[in-house]
């Protein structure tokens, strides 16, 4: 749902609830404290209940100042599609004890004001279990609507919880967006969330997440999915990663993974991470002299390719995978559009002066911003092309090492409507 200021100015989007389980007076349900709000930036934002003047037809009014702040969750505090969905527990009804999930939750205000969890929707059975990367159909089993105090289990974090409904209240967002909704997860939940990706997803997000938590999830993983992750995941980010395990368990991941994925970060990690070679992807697009530019045009149109690493095309003596021959020059993908398509690359190229594995970290920012480039290739000593520095490699080594945590943060409170 949408949420706006009095003014009808929209501030950003309810993306989970937050309430205390153990704040149930008089028979009353678990008391409500407030909204997780997505607003600008892709902050999600801590907005108090009492801040909430109306939450009617799709829309959620606020009033006063907020915190723009990103939300932190503190202990005795859960988030409703985060925690709650999904969970088996127990209803008790006439004596008997049934188990069931948690599909939905209702939320009413009361005449004193509070807002209270009002209504749980549980389906009889166990929870289903995705099979990964795939959607589930209609889901089986009774469905009942309950008042709260015929459940038993809410706040028990039992065993392993389906993760379904969570990942379909987030199925529009990018793995960026994904990777800071999971991030404000308890570890046990990002772990329950982590089993239900599938492993693409999961290497996108893994990229998006900082160190700790991308660490937490894939030591928490069995070490076969592991080694499957970290070879979808894009080499140099997989190098980070594996680079905070201790030796024995990046051999034993290594190992795992297919000789040539294995081949390529074993390279990597002989390189100090503030250098071209640590830096660098050993996967950039590659192509002979004699390759046509319609040949080029399709290799960069791969939707899996990161837009830096498809805006520049290599062209190197064979073989075409790195360590490749002697570089022979680049063509950036807009020289590509403006050529005719039958030309070959060869025919082309552009005068880039690469650098090699061992250049600092300050050489590569310069030569990128010097050249307005977005790639720069990385050669070795015989002029073979070894990899692609791209400047969203630069920029994760330059910015704070908390950057992700306080992306797009302002200092103190943001005044939405003061009336």
């Amino acid at each position: 749902m949408s949420v706006f200021d009095p003014l009808g100015d929209e501030v950003g989007r309810v993306r989970d609830v937050l309430v205390t389980l153990s704040g149930r007076v008089g028979g009353q349900g678990p008391r409500v404290i407030g909204l997780i709000v997505e607003v600008p930036g892709r902050r999600r934002v801590f907005v108090p209940i009492t801040r909430v003047t109306a939450i009617d037809a799709g829309q959620v009014i606020t009033t006063g100042l907020v915190n723009m702040r990103r939300f932190q969750q503190r202990p005795g505090e859960t988030l409703v599609v985060g925690e709650l969905f999904d969970r088996q527990v127990t209803l008790v009804d006439d004596g008997q004890r049934v188990p069931v999930v948690v599909e939905d939750i209702a939320m009413d205000r009361q005449r004193g004001g509070d807002w209270r969890l009002s209504k749980i929707f549980v389906r009889k059975g166990a929870p289903q279990r995705a099979v990964r990367g795939l959607r589930l159909g209609r889901r089986r089993g009774e469905t009942l609507l309950v008042d709260p105090d015929q459940v038993e289990g809410l706040q028990d974090a039992g065993p392993a919880q389906a993760a379904t409904a969570l990942l379909e209240a987030y199925e529009d967002l990018k793995p960026q967006d994904l990777a800071e909704a999971i991030h404000g997860l308890s570890p046990k939940r990002r772990a329950e969330v982590a089993d239900a990706l599938d492993d693409e997803t999961l290497a996108d997000v893994l990229e998006e997440l900082p160190d700790d938590d991308r660490l937490e999830i894939l030591t928490h993983l069995v070490a076969e999915r592991a080694a499957d992750v970290l070879e979808v995941m894009q080499p140099d980010d997989a190098t980070d990663l594996l680079a905070d395990l201790p030796a024995a368990t990046q051999e034993e991941l290594l190992q795992l993974m297919e000789p040539d994925e294995a081949a390529d970060l074993r390279r990597l990690l002989t390189y100090d991470e503030n250098t071209a070679g640590g830096l660098m992807t050993t996967e950039p697009v590659v192509l002979g002299p004699d390759a046509s530019i319609a040949e080029a045009l399709a290799l960069v149109r791969r939707e899996e390719l990161h837009p830096a690493i498809a805006s520049l095309v290599y062209v190197t003596r064979p073989p075409h995978e790195t360590p490749t021959g002697r570089l022979l020059g680049s063509v950036h993908i807009q020289r590509l559009l403006r050529e005719a398509p039958h030309q070959p690359v060869g025919s082309v190229l552009d005068d880039l002066d690469p650098v090699t594995p061992q250049a600092s970290l300050g050489e590569v920012t310069r030569a990128l911003a010097t050249y307005n480039l977005v790639a720069l290739p990385v050669v070795d000593a015989e002029g073979r092309l070894v990899g692609s520095v791209t400047v969203d490699d630069v920029l994760d080594h330059i910015l704070p090492d908390d950057w992700r945590e306080e992306r797009g943060e302002e200092n103190g409170l943001t005044e939405v409507a003061d009336v």
